[in-house]
């Protein structure tokens, strides 16, 4: 094992784990404001890629593509919260999951009805298109550092948001103690809704970045939601600290477990068992990451009571 390549993996690991930490930011948020399970939240990647995807090769502009798909996912999230979801905050959480799942399956095929079965392609913009060279001379995509950074960025934002503004003092408020809030005056109807668009069009923003890196097809959402639920299981459920941390050490754990185990496995095995040994332990490293924290801190890493 070089150097270079456990650096190139390890970036690799940081990429997809700021990818995680957008999707589960707004899950963890929709969560620990409302209450409420969300299995729709991967459909809302799907949307904000499939947008990109759309309006890019309509107008010749990522930037406008990665635009629609943020605030396209957002205003679907609205939609979908004034008509679906508000029906569901006192019901007990078999109906939601219930209905979220079926929100899956209409967003699944109303997808394909409008968008066909075959998968759509986004390239990457030439101007985002180069390398960066790390030391050792190897050749990183300036792409995946960029989504990198726009993670960063938006965790900051996000930090900013919570902590600093009135509409995140009322967030925190609406986490410990709805029916005060609402006694007090603010419409905590409308909160939920600005909540759950955000989560949603945090979602689509990271559908929108990944869509460059891989084919945009029905059902790209649900694979990602599995791991952004460990992700905020992880982190503390409600917690924007726990999701960013979460999701960093997932994004690591799964990169350098599905790289680094099966050739720590050739070692004293064959390479065709090594290399099945080393996949199906990879696929379970997180799970097991997640027992182990779990056993010694059942909230998560950041419980957002604590």
């Amino acid at each position: 094992m070089s150097a270079t390549l456990f650096l190139e993996q390890l970036i690799n690991g940081l990429q997809l784990g700021t990818m995680l930490f957008l999707m589960a930011s707004g899950l963890t948020l929709v969560f620990g404001v409302m209450g409420l399970i969300n299995l729709a939240h991967g459909s809302f990647f799907m949307v904000g890629a499939y947008l990109t995807a759309a309006v890019t090769a309509a107008s010749g502009s990522f930037l406008l593509g990665v635009s629609a798909g943020l605030l396209g996912a957002a205003a679907v999230g609205a939609v979908v919260e004034l008509v679906v979801i508000r029906r569901l905050y006192h019901r007990p959480h078999l109906d939601q999951v219930l209905a979220t799942f079926a929100l899956i399956l209409i967003f699944s095929e109303g997808t394909r009805w409008l968008f066909g079965s075959s998968p759509l392609w986004l390239n990457t913009p030439p101007w985002l298109s180069g390398f960066v060279t790390l030391p050792g001379d190897a050749r990183y995509p300036l792409y995946r550092l960029v989504i990198i950074g726009v993670g960063i960025s938006v965790a900051i934002v996000l930090y900013l948001l919570i902590s600093r503004t009135r509409l995140g003092m009322r967030v925190r408020a609406g986490e410990s103690d709805r029916e005060m809030i609402g006694a007090l005056g603010i419409d905590i109807s409308r909160l939920y809704t600005a909540v759950f668009a955000l989560g949603a069009g945090l979602a689509g923003l990271a559908g929108a970045m990944v869509g460059a890196l891989q084919s945009v097809q029905v059902g790209m959402g649900e694979p990602v939601l599995i791991l952004a639920f460990v992700v905020i299981v992880i982190g503390g459920i409600g917690s924007i600290k726990g999701a960013l941390f979460g999701a960093l050490l997932v994004g690591v754990v799964d990169t350098l477990g599905r790289v680094f185990l099966p050739l720590f496995f050739r070692g004293f095995l064959p390479p065709s068992e090594a290399t099945d040994v080393g996949a199906a332990l990879a696929s379970m490293l997180i799970y097991i990451l997640m027992a182990v924290i779990l056993a010694f801190k059942p909230k998560g890493l950041f419980a957002a009571n604590d």
